[in-house]
């Protein structure tokens, strides 16, 4: 916490730097998003589905985000959950929680029912329903192939329920098997997002650190290289490098960031990703003597 404080101090921050947790209005615009807006826009219109993927930390959730805060509640009632890796069961239950329904034993039919007739009411007083399904790369097959009855109104002639599915690229992949085609066949629109370019990387330091309250670039043409080499483009991972550059700048009294300040927090990211990996695998190990 100290450390914290010392750097901010140092750099003359009013508050902490490459935080995920901004404000949407905070959030940089980017011609990804932009486009990613517009084919939200479109299938929620229709009623369709729309399919947001990306690498872990690319931005799907920071984009999630910015597109939901444009819904009005007045006019529409988010349904968002996270996925899991258990049954459609599990799904409804989820789903059935964010309409603030009481969850007990229910069969799988008496729940699609229950889910339907809340959308139903919804579209009766004027409003629509939005399922949202975050980290949906994780659902199962069998889930995938049986989503889709979810979205069929009178006969699958009435789209009132609109379906956002995000998740990694193997999304698209679990989609495309024989079983979940009638799920595919929703989709309308689809966005990636992928890295940034170097250009993109610089304008998203400059903003995060105007965003903190400094206004000029402290990060060199070195330093700004190797951000964007060590992230692959990813932001999140652009986040850890920067924040940790700066503190290695602000330890060593020096109001230029450069790459060897991004090298030192480079180790520091490996060292606490390599210390979770071997944490992750005493777990398995745990677990897996459980289970014999």
């Amino acid at each position: 916490m100290e450390m914290k404080k010392k750097y901010r101090a140092f750099f003359g921050l009013t508050k902490e730097p490459f935080a995920a947790d901004i404000a949407v209005k905070e959030i940089m615009q980017t011609a990804q998003l932009a486009a990613a807006q517009s084919r939200f826009e479109y299938a929620t219109e229709l009623g369709a589905a729309y399919l947001i993927t990306g690498d872990i930390g690319s931005g799907k959730s920071t984009a999630i985000r910015y597109l939901l805060s444009a819904l009005h509640p007045s006019e529409y009632k988010l349904l968002y959950v996270t996925a899991t890796t258990g049954s459609i069961l599990e799904l409804y239950r989820l789903i059935m929680g964010q309409l603030g329904m009481k969850l007990a034993g229910m069969s799988r039919a008496v729940m699609t029912s229950l889910i339907k007739s809340q959308v139903l009411e919804l579209i009766n007083k004027k409003k629509k329903a939005v399922l949202v399904i975050d980290e949906a790369s994780m659902l199962r097959i069998e889930v995938f192939a049986e989503l889709h009855t979810l979205c069929q109104f009178e006969m699958d002639c009435k789209p009132y329920l609109p379906l956002i599915l995000a998740g990694q690229s193997s999304l698209i992949d679990k989609l495309m098997y024989p079983g979940c085609l009638a799920l595919a066949s929703r989709v309308v629109a689809k966005s990636h997002f992928t890295g940034a370019d170097r250009a993109q990387m610089q304008a998203y330091l400059l903003h995060h650190l105007s965003i903190a309250g400094v206004k000029s670039m402290l990060f060199d043409e070195t330093a700004i290289t190797a951000i964007h080499q060590g992230s692959g483009g990813i932001f999140r991972k652009a986040n850890h490098l920067a924040r940790g550059a700066l503190i290695a700048a602000a330890m060593q009294k020096t109001k230029a960031v450069t790459a060897e300040h991004v090298q030192v927090a480079a180790s520091e990211v490996f060292k606490n990703d390599l210390l979770n990996f071997l944490e992750w695998i005493e777990r398995t190990k745990i677990w897996s003597k459980m289970l014999i």
